[in-house]
């Protein structure tokens, strides 16, 4: 089972990385959220900082441009194939930077690719 980071992950229903994490499990993937807020979805709870995690397929990303250097190096160290940045994420450094380091770069939806079936 491909696992996927969805970091900027958010207790709030309302907020897309929620429905990120309920739509990756109901579609038969393995969601890992991580994110600033305690709490859970989907009955996963929603790990903080930067844990030690393996096996990681994609990131799904969930969080501004101005707030994701702080996590350049850790996404990196997680080796995953790709990172999506979702709407409000595209960042041409972390992008560029991501495909220095083999990593394929998609500006897409998360959703979107999980609904129409080409995540």
């Amino acid at each position: 089972m491909k696992r996927t980071l969805v970091l900027g992950a958010s207790p709030n229903p309302d907020r897309a990385s929620n429905r990120a994490v309920h739509l990756l499990k109901i579609k038969g993937f393995e969601p890992v959220p991580v994110g600033i807020k305690k709490g859970e979805i989907a009955g996963i709870p929603i790990l903080n900082g930067q844990p030690d995690l393996e096996d990681i397929d994609t990131v799904s990303l969930y969080l501004s441009p101005e707030n994701q250097p702080q996590y350049y190096d850790y996404v990196f160290g997680l080796h995953p194939r790709r990172i999506i940045f979702n709407p409000g994420t595209e960042n041409p450094e972390l992008m560029r930077l991501a495909q220095e380091n083999g990593i394929e770069g998609e500006a897409a939806c998360t959703l979107v690719m999980l609904t129409v079936g080409v995540y």
